[in-house]
Protein backbone atom coordinates (compact mmCIF):
# COMPACT_ATOMS: atom_id res chain seq x y z
CA UNK A 1 0.00 0.00 0.00
CA UNK A 2 1.25 3.45 -0.93
CA UNK A 3 -0.13 6.74 0.36
CA UNK A 4 0.41 9.97 -1.54
CA UNK A 5 -0.03 13.56 -0.42
CA UNK A 6 0.24 16.50 -2.79
CA UNK A 7 1.14 20.00 -1.66
CA UNK A 8 2.27 23.34 -3.05
CA UNK A 9 -0.81 24.41 -4.96
CA UNK A 10 -2.08 27.97 -4.93
CA UNK A 11 -3.05 30.99 -7.00
CA UNK A 12 -0.46 32.61 -9.25
CA UNK A 13 -0.27 35.00 -12.17
CA UNK A 14 0.46 33.87 -15.70
CA UNK A 15 4.17 33.66 -16.31
CA UNK A 16 5.04 32.87 -12.71
CA UNK A 17 6.36 29.63 -11.24
CA UNK A 18 5.01 27.11 -8.79
CA UNK A 19 6.41 23.91 -7.31
CA UNK A 20 4.16 21.00 -6.46
CA UNK A 21 5.33 18.18 -4.21
CA UNK A 22 4.14 14.60 -3.93
CA UNK A 23 5.18 12.91 -0.70
CA UNK A 24 4.89 9.15 -0.67
CA UNK A 25 4.73 6.72 2.22
CA UNK A 26 4.78 2.96 2.10
CA UNK A 27 6.94 0.60 0.12
CA UNK A 28 7.92 1.95 -3.29
CA UNK A 29 10.04 -0.15 -5.60
CA UNK A 30 12.65 1.36 -7.85
CA UNK A 31 10.74 0.52 -11.03
CA UNK A 32 7.51 2.18 -9.97
CA UNK A 33 6.33 5.06 -12.10
CA UNK A 34 5.20 8.30 -10.45
CA UNK A 35 2.81 10.31 -12.56
CA UNK A 36 1.28 13.77 -12.36
CA UNK A 37 -2.20 14.28 -13.77
CA UNK A 38 -4.55 17.24 -13.68
CA UNK A 39 -8.26 17.86 -13.99
CA UNK A 40 -9.12 21.28 -15.41
CA UNK A 41 -12.53 22.75 -14.55
CA UNK A 42 -15.24 20.93 -16.45
CA UNK A 43 -12.83 18.55 -18.14
CA UNK A 44 -11.50 15.05 -17.66
CA UNK A 45 -8.23 13.94 -16.18
CA UNK A 46 -5.14 14.81 -18.25
CA UNK A 47 -1.64 13.40 -18.15
CA UNK A 48 1.02 15.96 -17.25
CA UNK A 49 4.32 14.23 -16.53
CA UNK A 50 5.85 11.07 -15.10
CA UNK A 51 9.15 9.75 -13.83
CA UNK A 52 10.51 6.43 -12.67
CA UNK A 53 11.03 6.24 -8.91
CA UNK A 54 14.72 5.41 -9.27
CA UNK A 55 16.65 7.71 -11.59
CA UNK A 56 15.26 7.03 -15.01
CA UNK A 57 13.38 8.45 -17.96
CA UNK A 58 10.84 11.24 -17.67
CA UNK A 59 7.77 11.80 -19.78
CA UNK A 60 5.79 14.96 -20.51
CA UNK A 61 2.65 15.94 -22.25
CA UNK A 62 3.33 18.24 -25.18
CA UNK A 63 1.37 21.05 -23.53
CA UNK A 64 3.87 21.30 -20.65
CA UNK A 65 7.13 20.11 -22.20
CA UNK A 66 9.79 22.77 -21.78
CA UNK A 67 7.85 24.51 -19.00
CA UNK A 68 7.37 21.79 -16.38
CA UNK A 69 10.00 19.51 -14.86
CA UNK A 70 9.32 16.36 -12.86
CA UNK A 71 12.01 15.04 -10.57
CA UNK A 72 12.59 13.05 -7.43
CA UNK A 73 14.30 15.50 -5.12
CA UNK A 74 14.22 13.82 -1.74
CA UNK A 75 13.91 10.36 -0.28
CA UNK A 76 10.15 10.12 -0.65
CA UNK A 77 9.20 13.21 -2.64
CA UNK A 78 8.61 13.85 -6.31
CA UNK A 79 8.26 17.46 -7.38
CA UNK A 80 6.65 19.10 -10.37
CA UNK A 81 8.35 22.39 -11.11
CA UNK A 82 5.95 24.55 -13.09
CA UNK A 83 7.48 27.53 -14.89
CA UNK A 84 5.85 30.08 -17.18
CA UNK A 85 2.41 28.94 -16.11
CA UNK A 86 -0.59 29.78 -18.24
CA UNK A 87 -4.28 30.16 -17.43
CA UNK A 88 -4.79 26.84 -19.22
CA UNK A 89 -2.75 25.18 -16.46
CA UNK A 90 -5.55 25.89 -14.00
CA UNK A 91 -6.59 22.51 -12.61
CA UNK A 92 -6.50 20.21 -9.65
CA UNK A 93 -3.20 18.33 -9.79
CA UNK A 94 -2.83 14.73 -8.65
CA UNK A 95 0.13 12.43 -8.26
CA UNK A 96 -0.22 8.70 -8.73
CA UNK A 97 1.84 5.52 -8.65
CA UNK A 98 1.95 2.77 -11.26
CA UNK A 99 3.37 -0.36 -9.66
CA UNK A 100 3.48 -2.36 -12.91
CA UNK A 101 4.77 0.00 -15.59
CA UNK A 102 4.06 -1.32 -19.08
CA UNK A 103 4.71 1.80 -21.11
CA UNK A 104 1.32 3.45 -20.62
CA UNK A 105 2.64 6.35 -18.59
CA UNK A 106 -0.06 8.71 -19.90
CA UNK A 107 -2.94 6.36 -19.19
CA UNK A 108 -4.55 7.17 -15.86
CA UNK A 109 -6.05 3.70 -15.47
CA UNK A 110 -2.53 2.27 -15.38
CA UNK A 111 -1.97 3.94 -12.01
CA UNK A 112 -2.91 2.13 -8.85
CA UNK A 113 -2.60 4.66 -6.02
CA UNK A 114 -3.66 8.31 -6.08
CA UNK A 115 -3.38 11.33 -3.85
CA UNK A 116 -6.26 13.71 -3.19
CA UNK A 117 -4.80 16.49 -5.26
CA UNK A 118 -3.83 20.13 -4.88
CA UNK A 119 -5.47 23.07 -6.63
CA UNK A 120 -3.57 25.36 -8.98
CA UNK A 121 -5.21 28.51 -10.26
CA UNK A 122 -3.49 30.71 -12.83
CA UNK A 123 -4.92 34.13 -13.60
CA UNK A 124 -4.10 36.22 -16.66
Amino acid sequence: QVQLVESGGGSVQAGESLTLSCTASGRIESNYLIGWFRRPPGKGREFVAATQWSPGPTYYDASVKGRFTVSRNAKNTVTLQMNSVEPEDTARYYCAVDDQPRGGWAEYDEYKWWGRGTQVTVSS
